[in-house]
C-alpha cells in the first residue's frame, strides 16, 4: 500500500490491474471494507480520478460487458465518464407475464445520475418498450461529480412492473421505495465486484454475452449479447469502469421527498 501511495504523484504510473490486485489481496486476507487499508486504497483511487485531464486515460466509444455474477445476469456499459449497470427481472401478476430492465448510471465519482426502467414486456401491452426515468439527478451532467446532496426528479406514478424486483414494494412508504431503488444499484455493484475479485484474472467467461432487452430476466437465464460484448471478468482491466464501480460500491444514499415529483438525494460522507 505504501508503494502505491508513493507513486500517486510521481514515479511509475499506477495501472488498474494493480488496484484490482490490491483489493483482491485485502478481501482474501479478510480485511473489513471499513478498515484503514480499504480507506487508503479508496484515497489512491480518488487521487487518480482527480488528476488533470491530460494525465487520464483517453478512450472513445463505449465498452459493453455481460455475464453472470452474484447469481444474476448483468450488463455493464462503460463510457468515458460513466458506467451503466443493468439487470432484468420478470414475473407474473394477475395471470400476465411481464419483464422489466432496471439500469443505474453512475458518474466518475460513483454517484447516481439516474435510475431507469425499460418495460420490455409491460403488464399493459400498450406500454411495451416504454422507457421511464424513475429518478434523475437534476443537471447531473454539469454539477460537481463528488456531490453529497443533490435535487432530483422522480416519476410520480411508478411502474407496477417493479413488483418483479420485490413483490411487496408498493406496501412500503414512498421515501423507502425511492431510497431502495437508488441503493440496490450500489449494492449490486458491490456484489459484482466481490464476485469478480474471487476469480482469477484469466478466468473463463461465464456467459456468451448478455443483451438486457432479449435475455432471460429472472436472473437465471442466458442472454444473447452482441459480438462486441466482453465477459464481465474483463471489467477488472477497464481503467475507466473499475474505479467508478469501486466508488459506487462503497456508497449509500437516503432520499427525502420534497413533493410528488421532486426529491433530495443525500450520500453519507466517506
Amino acid at each position: 500500500m505504501e508503494e502505491l501511495e508513493s507513486r500517486v504523484h510521481g514515479g511509475t504510473p499506477i495501472c488498474t490491474t494493480e488496484l484490482v490486485s490490491a483489493r483482491d489481496f485485502l478481501l482474501q486476507s479478510d480485511f473489513s471494507p471499513a478498515s484503514d487499508y480499504f480507506g487508503r486504497l479508496r484515497q489512491i483511487q480518488d487521487r487518480l480520478q482527480t488528476r488533470p485531464a491530460d494525465d487520464l486515460p483517453v478512450r472513445r466509444g463505449k465498452h459493453d460487458y455481460g455475464g453472470e455474477a452474484a447469481g444474476y445476469w448483468m450488463q455493464v456499459q462503460s463510457s468515458f465518464d460513466h458506467v451503466i449497470l443493468s439487470l432484468c427481472y420478470e414475473g407474473e401478476f394477475n395471470w400476465k407475464r411481464g419483464r422489466i430492465k432496471i439500469s443505474h448510471r453512475f458518474n466518475q465519482q460513483g454517484r447516481i445520475d439516474f435510475v431507469e426502467a425499460k418495460l420490455l414486456r409491460s403488464l399493459d401491452s400498450n406500454l411495451d418498450g416504454a422507457i421511464r426515468k424513475l429518478l434523475m439527478i437534476k443537471n447531473f451532467q454539469s454539477i460537481r461529480k463528488d456531490w453529497l446532496e443533490a435535487e432530483a426528479f422522480v416519476l410520480e406514478i411508478l411502474p407496477k412492473e417493479l413488483i418483479f424486483l420485490y413483490d411487496s414494494i408498493f406496501r412500503c412508504e414512498r421515501t423507502e421505495i425511492l431510497s431502495w431503488l437508488t441503493n440496490i444499484g450500489h449494492r449490486q455493484v458491490s456484489d459484482l465486484l466481490s464476485d469478480l475479485s474471487k476469480r482469477p484474472l484469466n478466468s473463463l467467461p461465464r456467459s456468451k454475452g448478455l443483451n438486457g432487452d432479449h435475455g432471460n430476466g429472472n436472473g437465471n437465464g442466458h442472454g444473447n449479447g452482441g459480438s462486441g460484448q466482453k465477459d464481465l471478468s474483463a471489467l477488472r482491466t477497464d481503467e475507466i469502469a473499475w474505479p467508478i464501480l469501486a466508488r459506487a460500491a462503497s456508497l449509500e444514499s437516503v432520499v427525502e421527498i420534497v413533493d410528488p415529483k421532486n426529491v433530495i438525494v443525500r450520500y453519507h460522507e466517506q
